[in-house]
């Protein structure tokens, strides 16, 4: 495995980054090379790793995703997969770069939840999202889910970079995991020393905020990827029309499999990105929000032995 991914690896650390400057301030979509969707699968590995036991992770031991992915040193575990998700904190040596993963859910009982029209949003708790503006808005469940570790996995950041002296983080997951490293790459922005280098990669993300939140996570985030898989319908909730609304950085894989960079926060006309792919959600599919993300599925089944 090692000999397949190590270019990827080598390029890894740059393509959130070089999507953003090529892609943020484009008029249209842009069609991803084939070297650029590549880039993304070892953050894929990582998410779908997080779907695994903290006792498969803590050996590095969890089939192919962990496979993939080797010489990466897990130092901490936590979650029981059923009131707290699982999620892990580790190094990554290839990118010298601290790696924290969430695991997501099942996405039937995540739309029950994200097309309730009595949703709550709560202000973000200014302990945690020091000097967040007025207005800022984000989505109640997933504030308590992420409050449960947060404080905890910051602590493991700062170890980690201290001993290591790396001055990189990585934030990773997919479905409500997603949800929760959007939360977490602006709370380690706000709360790690100036010049660190903040990247989230998620997948399959539902909206986590207002339209404020939007405008102030892409203020403060340079580096930050949203992927969403063909009629995936889990990106397309909650509705714009409750007021929620994704900050920029989507990559749509289309029905072949090539993927697109779209531009905006939440672009709701054109025909390539998720908004004008799933409409509404009768249009969509939730087996998408499975996968494959340029070849691997994400959830708690392809957390492979």
């Amino acid at each position: 495995m090692w000999s397949s991914f190590h270019p990827l690896l080598s390029l890894a650390s740059g393509a959130i980054g070089a999507l953003q400057q090529n892609f943020n301030t484009s008029h249209g979509v842009d069609t991803l090379s084939s070297n650029q969707f590549a880039q993304f699968v070892p953050y894929t590995e990582f998410a779908r790793a997080a779907y695994c036991t903290p006792g498969k992770i803590q050996g590095w031991q969890c089939g192919d995703a962990c496979d993939a992915l080797p010489g990466f040193q897990p130092t901490l575990t936590g979650g029981d997969g059923d009131g707290t998700q699982y999620f892990f904190v580790g190094f990554w040596p290839p990118q010298s770069a601290v790696v924290v993963a969430h695991q997501g859910t099942d996405p039937l009982q995540l739309m029950s939840v994200l097309t309730d029209f009595n949703l709550n949003v709560i202000i973000p708790d200014p302990t945690l999202f020091p000097n967040v503006p007025s207005g800022v808005q984000i989505h109640s469940g997933f504030a308590q889910e992420h409050k449960k570790t947060a404080p905890q996995i910051l602590d493991e950041v700062r170890r980690l970079m201290a001993q290591h002296r790396s001055k990189d983080v990585i934030l990773i997951g997919h479905s409500l995991g997603g949800a929760l490293a959007e939360l977490d790459t602006l709370f380690m922005k706000l709360n790690l020393p100036a010049g660190t280098r903040i990247r989230g990669v998620t997948f399959g993300t539902p909206r986590v905020g207002n339209e404020a939140w939007s405008s102030f996570f892409d203020s403060q985030i340079a580096e930050f990827t949203r992927m969403n898989n063909k009629r995936d319908l889990v990106p397309t909730v909650p509705g714009r029309l409750l007021g929620f609304m994704h900050p920029r950085g989507e990559v749509h894989i289309d029905s072949n499999g090539l993927a697109v960079a779209c531009p905006g926060a939440d672009d709701g006309t054109d025909v390539q990105c998720s908004d004008m792919t799933v409409p509404t959600i009768n249009q969509g599919n939730i087996f998408d929000h499975l996968g494959p993300y340029h070849g691997v599925f994400i959830g708690t089944i392809f957390c492979t032995p």
